[in-house]
């Protein structure tokens, strides 16, 4: 093990202004508002777009369906917890299969502003714009709730994820640096 240090963005977005568009959900994909029963699909979601990504080196929690969990219960447990901005996407390609959780984000109110923790897809449901939407849908809980401006950091070689930040409205503000233990260092 070795200490690494990964550089990100902390990338902004203002609330005030005009609102990232309004895509289409598509078909066989639910959007899902934030409730205490769906504490275990947002952490299986979050497992499942993170688990073999650069960020689980940052984060190892991750990597792990238990440590996912863990966090989720952590994020939602705080006092700054943001419900109206933490949504979820379901997949059920027919009527008659069982809901999969597919995609995540998790808000928070720090400091004044809104604050991303996650937004996560699975690998094999990227590029279908749901990233997107729920970008969309956290500002629209963000603004819901009294604030002015949204921010989320973002591992700089993310480059896919930095894109959509910025297509989206999200302009740099700040380089970070975060510090974590990575194997084979």
């Amino acid at each position: 093990m070795g200490l690494t240090y990964f550089k990100r963005f902390r990338m902004e977005f203002d609330l005030t202004g005009p609102m990232m568009d309004k895509a289409v959900t598509p078909s066989g994909y639910e959007l899902v508002p934030f409730s205490d029963e769906l504490l275990r699909d947002h952490a299986t979601a979050k497992y499942r777009s993170f688990r073999e990504e650069l960020d689980a080196n940052v984060f190892p929690c991750l990597a792990r369906r238990d440590g996912c969990l863990s966090l989720m219960r952590e994020i939602t447990g705080r006092i700054s917890f943001v419900p109206e901005a933490t949504w979820l996407v379901h997949y059920r390609p027919t009527r008659s299969t069982r809901a999969e959780p597919v995609g995540t984000i998790q808000g928070l109110q720090l400091e004044g502003w809104g604050a991303i923790q996650n937004v996560g897809v699975s690998p094999e449901h990227r590029g279908r714009g749901l990233g997107s939407i729920l970008l969309a849908r956290a500002a629209r809980g963000f603004r819901a709730a009294g604030l002015t401006q949204m921010h989320l950091e973002v591992t700089t070689d993310n480059t896919a994820a930095v894109r959509l930040y910025e297509r989206l409205g999200f302009r740099r503000a700040q380089v970070v640096y975060k510090a974590a233990e990575v194997a084979g260092v």
